[in-house]
């Protein structure tokens, strides 16, 4: 695990400290073991903040802003830390607002297909909750069991469902949350549809709590399909396959998931993990359609269709939940192969056109050549979403240095393909650099602008997704109409 260079911050005021422990009680967390705890994410990075604050309810979250506003001290806000970009990590010390005590679903109204819950909840516990109204939340990360709502919402959690249901931000109606200001505000509506002002909660969702805490959300609930079906194609070649991917995606039906593996991922899976795969595989798409059984069916057929053509070396329909599971377990076995490499993984999420795919997959073999370093793409083909997993020994300087070099050529080579850095993960430290690449600058002197206007003193999660402002002499200036976190004389 990685420290952050720290930033030079004062210890908590001694009247803050008193007006938290009182209006927390044993929410207000300083000794240092339990600060450890909240001092890192999933991207490996940690940073020790200066206490934190466990809230009960939005009331609470309220006076902890207002009171941390007035001191001009940090506030981070955390679920339950799997974010991997670094989003999560109080880099300049301050307050970790973790929400796991604000962990109730409120409410859920099958009628109206949505759920009312505090940011704290889990994502597993909600959908746990739908399954007997015959209901569930799209937004299926990897850590579903164990991330929260606020946190999906927070990055825009996506996953392998998201290209037939979208993502966390496609999936949220309403949000109750608190600004910079310690103000609260309510975005959106109970409704499916809605045309009064602007839409905030859908510019809140993916803002990484630089804006505003999330303290309850309004969820979009979508029934559950009475079957699925997989199919497994697998391919000569990446090119084979991304044609297939664009022949998927033109016709009529949508498939669920529409997963892609590239040569290396299908090699680890075949001789590492010993699944069931030809030597001859050069792409694999793991393709599954759900619905009404007796639509099912047909659909499959249309899917199967479409998956045919040049450079297609098999095609394997799964009829049943046992045959589904045997041909998921090349997929589910990669992971835990990409062990078998190195012992140090950097995974980030970039995002193409799908007819682009084969150039950025050939583009990342190309670097792996050239910084000699194992680089295995899998993912979500039909949102062009790919995670690039580059392998390398943390604890070899040369390997360390070559693989965060090899790392920045990848997102370049994704915005040349007309893609961006992220289409899951957020950008939280990781990638916050990268974004005058990906954005221009009008559009990030607006996005500064609207950090401005909701956390007017920069106190919320300073230091994430928007680049530090460079002053003419080539120091960091303090964000517009906000002010620096503040720091030891």
């Amino acid at each position: 695990m990685s420290a952050v260079p720290p930033v030079a911050t004062m210890p908590l005021p001694p009247e803050l400290d008193r007006e938290l422990a009182a209006l927390l009680g044993d929410g207000w967390l300083t000794d240092p073991g339990e600060r450890l705890g909240y001092a890192y994410d999933n991207s490996r990075r940690h940073s020790l903040p200066d206490a934190v604050a466990l809230p009960v309810d939005r009331t609470q979250v309220v006076a902890l802003v207002r009171a941390c506003r007035a001191h001009r001290v940090p506030l981070v806000a955390r679920g339950r830390g799997t974010n991997t970009t670094g989003a999560a990590v109080p880099v300049g010390g301050g307050v970790v607002v973790s929400f796991e005590r604000m962990d109730r679903i409120i409410d859920i109204r099958p009628g109206d297909r949505c759920a009312v819950v505090e940011p704290g909840v889990l994502n597993g516990d909600l959908q746990a909750a739908l399954a007997p109204h015959g209901l569930f939340w799209p937004p299926d990360p990897t850590s579903a069991m164990f991330s929260t709502v606020g946190g999906n919402l927070a990055c825009n959690a996506g996953g392998p469902h998201a290209v037939k249901y979208g993502a966390s931000r496609d999936n949220v109606l309403a949000l109750v949350a608190v600004t910079g200001a310690g103000e609260l505000v309510e975005c959106g509506t109970a409704t499916t549809k809605g045309s009064t002002g602007y839409d905030l909660q859908r510019l809140l969702v993916g803002s990484e709590g630089t804006l505003a805490l999330i303290v309850e959300a309004t969820l979009r609930l979508t029934p559950a399909p009475a079957t699925r079906r997989a199919v497994r194609a697998i391919y000569r070649d990446v090119a084979s396959a991304a044609a297939a991917v664009a022949r998927l995606m033109a016709q009529p039906v949508t498939p669920s998931m529409l997963e892609f593996m590239d040569a290396d991922a299908v090699r680890l899976a075949r001789d590492v993990a010993g699944a069931d795969l030809p030597a001859e595989a050069g792409a694999l798409l793991m393709i599954e359609a759900d619905g009404d059984a007796g639509q099912l069916p047909r659909d499959i057929e249309a899917l199967m269709a479409a998956a045919g053509g040049d450079g297609l070396v098999s095609l394997d329909d799964a009829d049943d939940e046992a045959s589904r599971a045997r041909l998921w377990a090349a997929r589910k076995a990669l992971s835990p192969s990409l062990r078998t490499l190195a012992p140090g993984k950097i995974n980030e999420d970039v995002v193409v056109p799908v007819s682009r795919i084969p150039q950025l997959v050939g583009g990342v073999q190309a670097l792996s050549r050239e910084f000699a370093l194992p680089i295995i793409c899998f993912g979500h083909a039909g949102n062009g979403n790919l995670h690039v997993n580059l392998m390398y020994d943390p604890a070899d300087a040369g390997q360390n240095e070559r693989a965060h070099a090899a790392m920045a050529r990848v997102f370049a080579l994704a915005l040349s393909l007309g893609g961006t850095l992220s289409g899951e993960h957020g950008i939280g430290l990781a990638k916050r650099d990268f974004m005058p690449q990906a954005i221009t600058a009008p559009t990030l002197a607006l996005m500064r602008e609207l950090k401005r206007v909701f956390d007017p003193d920069g106190i919320l999660n300073p230091g994430k997704l928007l680049p530090p402002l460079q002053d003419a002499e080539g120091g960091v200036a303090p964000s517009p109409g906000g002010t620096a976190p503040r720091t030891a004389p």
